[in-house]
């Protein structure tokens, strides 16, 4: 049995086949993995309003995305950003994928995607609209615009997809359990689902609500803002973007011709008992449980790409959880996150999409920023540059504000003409 109950002879292998980039290191999988490597960063002043009054003043945006040259005019006004940029990392994962979706069954084709604050800016104009203008000024589609599931019901149609749908809300933690569910749905019958998520909150509204965390990095020089499990490590810089992946079973991968960036071998999510509860965080049982999902013990696993939430209490959290599993500086860790800044429901499947780009490049990406690793965390995080040594396995981590939880194990495949 799997560790999700699913005799493991009825697991259905799911497969990457395709993968859609939007985000601050670039638009579209060569130009993010281009500036992963070469340690580019994404990071700069706001400029999609005045934070001049904000405490918070650096964030990653994603450079030059029109939703003009990716999204139909009438879709534009009929959502926020958020599911523009999904409607246009689920069309570059499709085209990605050499997927079709109008030759295939359309109640076999399901959607699920993670979102953490839904249409935030869509939200924000409308609200402006009410308190200034009045009730008649605000538009119809603000009932749907602002709704979690708005952008998992606009690529569903726009595809033609029939089958399943869904919407998980877990913050950052819920692009990994979005990816683990696509497993599921395969399992159920369906041949191809587009998965992942995606995040556009850098608005007054959306940076004020993400304030109120406390773990924002107040830091104004863009290559100091966000710099995780380091002595200085002072919080973590927002930003937007994500990934939307095309996820089928490798026997239907097999059947298309289609080679895949790797495999999803095992996903577990969990959630943290209360601070005074007296018992640990959930992350080390959930990293176990994903291990036992994937059928391979901790000395399968060639890197581990961090949540690395750039707080010192949450660092050192994470870094005894990686050391109680695989033992103290027994892994390479890496967080190329600190190019993008933590880009909430987008993150971890954009960070998924980089592990599965590094295992068919054979090298790990470093983490840019962090100088000073504090040295009381035991971790081998990579840092200056990439490091080559061919890894196999990569198990991705994420956790979600409130406790949410999340792991998944991916393994190599057997596509590599964009790994460099």
């Amino acid at each position: 049995m799997s560790a999700l109950g699913i005799p493991q002879g009825r697991r259905r292998p799911a497969v990457v086949t395709g993968l859609g980039v939007i985000a601050p290191t670039g638009i579209g999988v060569r130009r993010h993995w281009e500036s992963v490597l070469a340690g580019k960063s994404g990071l700069g002043r706001i400029t999609r309003f005045d934070p001049s009054s904000y405490p918070v003043k650096v964030a990653g945006e994603v450079p030059g995305f029109d939703a003009r040259d990716h999204v139909p005019s009438r879709l534009i006004m009929q959502t926020d950003r958020y599911t523009h940029i999904a409607l246009a990392a689920a069309q570059a994962a499709l085209t990605d994928a050499d997927a079709d979706p109008a030759q295939l069954p359309e109640y076999e084709m399901a959607v699920v995607t993670a979102s953490s604050s839904g249409g935030t800016e869509f939200g924000q104009h409308e609200m402006e609209n009410l308190y200034q203008q009045g009730p008649a000024w605000v538009g119809a589609y603000q009932s749907i615009a602002w709704f979690y599931a708005a952008t998992t019901g606009q690529v569903s149609i726009r595809h033609g997809m029939r089958g399943p749908c869904g919407v998980i809300c877990a913050e950052q933690a819920g692009g990994l359990d979005a990816l683990g569910q696509s497993r599921r749905l395969l399992d159920t019958g369906s041949r191809l689902v587009l998965a992942g998520g995606t995040d556009a909150s850098l608005c007054p509204y959306g940076l004020t609500a993400q304030l109120s965390t406390g773990t924002l990095s107040t830091e104004d020089d863009p290559t100091r803002a966000y710099l995780p499990f380091d002595e200085t490590a002072r919080g973590y810089a927002p930003g937007e973007g994500g990934a939307i992946l095309v996820v089928e079973s490798e026997e239907g991968a097999r059947e298309r011709g289609a080679p895949h960036y790797g495999r999803i071998l095992g996903h577990a999510a969990g959630f943290d008992p209360p601070a005074d509860s007296g018992r640990p965080p959930a992350l080390a049982a959930v990293i176990r449980r994903a291990l036992a999902d994937a059928g391979i013990t901790a000395g399968a696993v060639d890197v581990v790409f961090a949540d690395a939430a750039g707080v010192a209490d949450l660092d050192r959290a994470e870094a005894a959880a990686i050391n109680e599993v695989f033992g103290a500086g027994r892994v390479p860790v890496t967080a190329p996150k600190t190019l993008t800044g933590r880009l909430y429901a987008g993150g971890a499947a954009l960070d998924v999409a980089t592990a599965l780009l590094s295992l068919s490049a054979g090298v790990i990406p470093h983490t840019a920023g962090p100088g000073r690793a504090a040295a009381e965390l035991g971790i081998d995080l990579v840092v200056d540059r990439p490091r080559p040594t061919a890894p196999q396995t990569a198990l991705v981590l994420a956790r979600g504000h409130g406790g949410f939880a999340s792991a998944l194990v991916a393994g190599a495949g057997n596509r590599t003409e964009h790994a460099t």
